[in-house]
């Protein structure tokens, strides 16, 4: 039996004649640029997320820069955000010309260690990016508290949980501003690349809106330098059709998530923490090995089960951020974090037998 990590295949086919449709309307119409779709899309998203406003751009790495760009962040700022993240959390703080200051992370959760924030602050930080790793919320009322105290802004990188909830409050409405990414492995993905950014700041979201299309408000008129950053209207099409399930998706992964901490929990592995006041949306279903990652992984590829390390090189031992200073050692638990933890299918049309399977190989491993 084979287990891919992700079967986009079988998501298609559970909604294809919703997904058909609404493209071949899109399609008949020509409508393709900032149309209806997208606008309404965007007003579907605030009542999902729980934010006053909505602005779709391109892709969740555009979403970033233009969330810096609002923010008016650029050369001469530092921005703190956490080490271990996907790439374009500390791309977007460099592309505006910021520079990023790495903190390490909690080791229960992976997500940014709130106790060293504070330490990492200069007279030139404007900003904290924390990001909802795999599928959880950071621990938000520190970084809120901290952010009110130094008059910092706050960026919630929702990239992997929309969805989720943090004592009652849904990722990326909590900060300044909360940006989203539809690509396609999300939980919620578009056929391509798309992103979002939300806030309940009216400025914000007509700033964004303008930096968008390239600084302009009116056709040829452009107030300030921007970019070309619109969210696709065939894209917003899909993300429509896909949004209704989301929630039933959402509550497929967790099942699927406890299914395999009862079944794996007598095991010398980590299984994902979940705080009492966190709903996790398990865009990666993350297990930690006290052991030979390497070898741990070699027979689940043996046995035909896809398995990847996010994220095996922490951000502040990337070549590109060699001239910031950091070394092997400078923030231990995002490097002991790269060196332990594998993510395996979490992704709802798994069947029983699958996850059995993918349970039955895992046991086998440590029988050995």
């Amino acid at each position: 039996m084979h287990i891919s990590l992700l079967d986009l295949k079988g998501q298609y086919r559970s909604i294809k004649p919703e997904i058909d449709e609404t493209l071949r309307k899109v399609i008949e119409r020509q409508d393709f640029i900032l149309g209806e779709e997208c606008r309404l899309f965007e007003e579907e998203i605030t009542r999902y997320c729980g934010s006053k406003y909505a602005v779709g751009v391109a892709s969740g790495t555009d979403a970033l820069i233009l969330a810096l760009r609002a923010l008016n962040i650029g050369p001469g700022d530092e921005v703190i955000t956490t080490s271990f993240t996907f790439f374009a959390t500390a791309e977007a703080v460099s592309l505006v010309g910021a520079k990023p200051v790495f903190v390490d992370i909690e080791p229960k959760t992976y997500n940014i260690d709130t106790g060293s924030i504070e330490k990492a602050i200069t007279p030139r930080t404007k900003a904290i990016i924390p990001v909802h790793l795999y599928g959880q919320c950071a621990d938000m009322d520190p970084i809120i508290a901290i952010a009110r105290k130094r008059k910092l802004r706050i960026i919630e990188d929702t990239a992997q949980a929309i969805g989720a909830t943090y004592k009652g409050r849904k990722a990326g409405s909590m900060g300044d501003i909360g940006t989203l990414s539809f690509f396609p492995s999300k939980n919620l993905g578009a056929f391509g690349d798309a992103g979002m950014i939300i806030t309940n700041d009216k400025e914000i979201a007509d700033k964004i809106r303008m930096l968008r299309v390239h600084g302009s408000t009116r056709r040829y008129i452009h107030s300030e330098i921007g970019m070309n950053s619109r969210l696709d209207n065939l894209q917003a099409a899909v993300l429509r059709v896909k949004l209704k399930y989301l929630d039933s998706w959402l509550e497929s992964r967790r099942r699927h998530a406890k299914y395999y901490c009862e079944k794996l929990k007598d095991l010398p592995l980590i299984l994902p923490y979940v705080p009492d006041h966190n709903v996790h949306t398990y865009h990666q279903y993350v297990l930690r090995i006290k052991g030979d990652l390497d070898t741990f992984m070699k027979f689940l590829a043996d046995s035909e089960i896809e398995a990847r390390t996010y994220y095996p090189v922490p951000l502040h031992l990337q070549e590109c951020y060699r001239h910031l200073g950091y070394r092997d050692g400078s923030l231990k638990e995002a490097e002991r974090a790269a060196g332990e933890t594998l993510a395996i299918a979490v992704y709802p049309e798994l069947t029983i037998e699958e996850l059995d399977y993918v349970i039955n190989r895992i046991n086998a491993f440590f029988e050995r």
